[in-house]
């Protein structure tokens, strides 16, 4: 690649210099292009995912509250990564005995995680073996790069495995890392939720508090989004899945 400003020195360089620059730059290219496309299609390094894994699994060991049974499915927000203790991640906030299974990384789309099959249509089946009287789908800010297509095939997929359950969907909130691409994953989600007659819960418009990588949120912001999500779902579904005096830390 030639960057701007010193393409005006290239003249000065000998003939036989640049004969051999050229290919030694575009061998390097080719090289950077090969490990690039072997880490999309290897998928992410295995320490990574298995650290998300591990993470997961551990989050899906802390039940909070009491009542009827929620589970959420969702990505790193649900799992609480960043925070000292993942416990209190947002899903916390929820009234009902609340099951987490969440996988940071993770999201409606099949490549939006490079850790395999772990989308929520492919871990649905998994976080509902014992039963949900309702689920709450949270996500979107991982499928920033995917396109409609396969966003929508995921969201159909999701629908499938949830079939005859109480569903909400939650869709992204406006971190600011990945604030421009929001608004068309937020509209793509509403518009098949309302086509699946599911019902979707906006969270772009949220003021929250976020970590230094400005994606995931602090211990405050959790509370915020858990706390505005909660009033969102006892609205959505017409009743409130348990009282919130059995929501924990209230």
């Amino acid at each position: 690649m030639i960057r701007r400003g010193v393409a005006g020195v290239v003249p000065q360089v000998r003939q036989r210099g640049r004969r051999v620059a050229v290919p030694v730059l575009l061998v390097a290219l080719v090289c950077a292009l090969t490990v690039h496309l072997a880490g999309r299609a290897g998928g992410a390094d295995p320490s990574r995912c298995d650290r998300f894994a591990a993470a997961s699994s551990a989050r899906a060991q802390q039940v909070t509250g009491s009542g009827a049974r929620v589970v959420v499915i969702g990505d790193s927000w649900s799992v609480g990564l960043g925070l000292a203790d993942a416990s209190t991640s947002w899903p916390s906030r929820l009234p009902g005995s609340v099951h987490v299974a969440g996988f940071s990384g993770s999201g409606f789309s099949e490549q939006a995680s490079e850790c395999g099959a772990v989308s929520f249509a492919d871990r649905a089946p998994g976080a509902l073996r014992d039963g949900a009287d309702l689920v709450v789908v949270e996500g979107g800010l991982n499928d920033f790069d995917q396109t409609d297509a396969a966003i929508t095939a995921g969201f159909t997929r999701l629908v499938g495995e949830l079939a005859g359950l109480r569903v909400v969907v939650v869709g992204p909130a406006s971190a600011p890392s990945r604030a421009l691409a929001v608004p068309r994953v937020d509209a793509l989600l509403a518009s098949l939720a309302a086509r699946y007659d599911v019902a979707y819960v906006r969270t772009s418009g949220l003021a929250l508090t976020y970590l230094d990588d400005r994606l995931h949120l602090t211990a405050a912001g959790h509370r915020a989004f858990g706390d505005a999500v909660a009033r969102q779902v006892g609205r959505q579904v017409g009743r409130r899945v348990a009282s919130l005096s059995d929501r924990p830390g209230s």
